[in-house]
């Protein structure tokens, strides 16, 4: 028996079909799942996290713990101003307002993320972003003792552009840095911060901590906390080696980064696979997001990135958190515990999003995305039972918990992680960015669209609303399997030729259809 495992992780046995022996060759595996990057590597991924994506999580939860301290703020604001208080539906308008204006400057982050790292650099945009967090976390801060609620309006818009910035341009630079055995495990940091910062927002918001009438300001400046972090660790790594190297031609820039990133021993491989890439795109101007609708040679490329990064809001995740407090009451969970259950549910996706850190690059993102959905698809028809059949058994309400803990196991797992991986392998240096940007928006525009139409179909379905989720989910799942190549241990420009025979086929047959059209005429 032989067990052969190359510098990039691929794996053969050889050997006669015995059992001890393939144990052998399954633990093997097992272990190489767990191997570890680079120690700098490591911390130079951390550091861009903490300040990235991080933000976004962290944003996204923190918001729930005030919420009716800020509204009696704002009441207590509007009574001092006008002398009478304000009207139910203009204090909700001016909460929702608050709470929305993450998603506006995230689209308006996403918009200039793109354009910002190609200027700046990867690690000078990320640091640059820290600008808007610090001022965001200052106005936040200052509101209730100025008495000026507007200034919680500017700073949730500050923090969403920080926010779009981050979500755009972090992993840009993760999958930049990382070599291709690890790029899988280092593009998951995305998604193990963003869920990091939920649970740590859900943690810090709760009375025991910051989660009390008198601290709300103090909770909501704390945001300046990541970007003051990035700014003192950020600065003593390299920008990525990619775009020293292919976008501004600083050769010596490039070998510096990739010794400080990857070692010594392994450095010299990885420049040699960045010059390969610079040799494909001799003559290539970056790509300006209009330019990837245009351009037949990444049409698959950035149809599979719309499908993706839409569904991945569209998915029921967002369904299943807003059904959460209405199952764990049934469940007979006393309504002041269940911030404490929240927290667990975010504990959970954490978790899961470590473990699919692990697992990527060992199985392929091709099964755990495709797996991940199609758990959340058999979630889908069990949740609607369940809560079709809520008051029939004792037992039912519990059936429904377990619903929603797999349910956000198997959306960590997969989608949660994987999606901002594939961005970032589905193209090439010049379009990377471009494709980031379509990214993003597509992102906030979903997740806006989601906020604003769900109550709707709640009010309109209520439990069967999971059956439009169980459609996307299956929907995505047969569209990965027919479209989407395994990315695991491929180079950028291998990924790009596995999709040019998709891209070439659309090509011919518009070829053929226009000829048709040429000769009736």
């Amino acid at each position: 028996m032989s067990l052969v495992i190359d510098i990039n992780k691929q794996i053969s046995w050889n050997g006669p079909d015995d059992g001890t022996d393939r144990m052998s060759f399954v633990s093997s595996v097992f272990l190489l799942c767990l191997q570890l990057p680079n120690k700098t590597l490591l911390l130079a991924a951390s550091s861009a996290c903490i300040g990235g994506t991080f933000q976004y999580g962290y944003n996204i939860s923190i918001i729930n713990s005030p919420t009716v301290y800020v509204q009696n703020f704002i009441n207590q604001t509007w009574a001092e101003r006008y002398q009478t208080n304000i009207s139910e539906d203009l204090l909700t308008l001016l909460w929702s307002t608050i709470v929305s204006m993450l998603t506006l400057g995230g689209f308006m982050g996403a918009t200039i993320g793109g354009t910002l790292s190609m200027k700046l650099g990867r690690k000078g945009t990320l640091l640059t972003n820290n600008i808007f967090a610090l001022v965001a976390a200052l106005l936040m801060g200052l509101s209730y003792h100025t008495g000026l609620y507007e200034l919680l309006i500017i700073g949730r818009f500050l923090i969403g552009i920080t926010a779009g910035i981050a979500i755009c341009v972090q992993p840009l630079y993760l999958g930049e840095i990382a070599p291709t055995a690890f790029r899988g495990t280092m593009g998951m940091g995305t998604s193990v911060f963003i869920t990091g910062g939920i649970l740590t927002g859900q943690v810090i918001g709760l009375k025991e901590l910051l989660g009390r009438e008198e601290y709300w300001p103090i909770l909501l400046s704390t945001t300046c906390i990541p970007a003051l972090l990035q700014l003192l660790t950020l600065p003593w790594f390299p920008e990525s080696p990619r775009y020293l190297l292919i976008d501004k031609g600083d050769n010596q820039g490039c070998k510096k980064a990739l010794k400080q990133l990857h070692g010594v021993a392994d450095w010299d491989r990885e420049l040699e696979e960045i010059q390969k890439e610079k040799n494909n795109l001799t003559g290539f101007q970056a790509k300006k997001p209009w330019e990837l609708f245009t351009d037949r040679s990444f049409h698959w490329q950035i149809v599979t990135v719309m499908l993706l990064n839409m569904s991945q809001q569209l998915n029921g995740i967002n369904a299943i958190y807003f059904y959460a407090d209405y199952v764990f009451k049934q469940s007979g969970i006393p309504e002041d515990k269940i911030p404490y259950v929240t927290v667990g549910t975010g504990a959970c996706e954490c978790i899961t999003a470590l473990t699919c850190g692990m697992l990527i690059d060992c199985l392929g993102r091709k099964v755990l995305i495709t797996g991940g959905y199609i758990l959340m698809s058999i979630c889908c028809i069990l949740f609607t039972l369940a809560l079709s059949f809520q008051d029939a058994s004792p037992v039912i309400p519990y059936l429904s918990m377990v619903c929603i803990f797999a349910f956000i196991l198997s959306f960590g797992l997969g989608p949660g992680g994987v999606t901002n991986i594939l961005t970032t392998e589905l193209f090439t240096q010049t379009a990377r960015p471009a494709a980031y940007m379509v990214a993003g928006w597509v992102n906030w525009l979903s997740f806006l669209f989601i906020s604003l139409v769900f109550p709707f179909i709640v009010i309109g379905l209520q439990q069967y609303c999971f059956l439009v989720f169980l459609v996307i989910c299956f929907s995505v799942v047969v569209y990965i399997f027919l479209v989407v190549p395994e990315t695991k241990n491929k180079t950028f420009v291998e990924i790009q030729n596995a999709f040019k025979s998709n891209n070439s086929k659309d090509h011919t047959a518009d070829s053929g259809r226009t000829t048709l059209l040429t000769t009736s005429i």
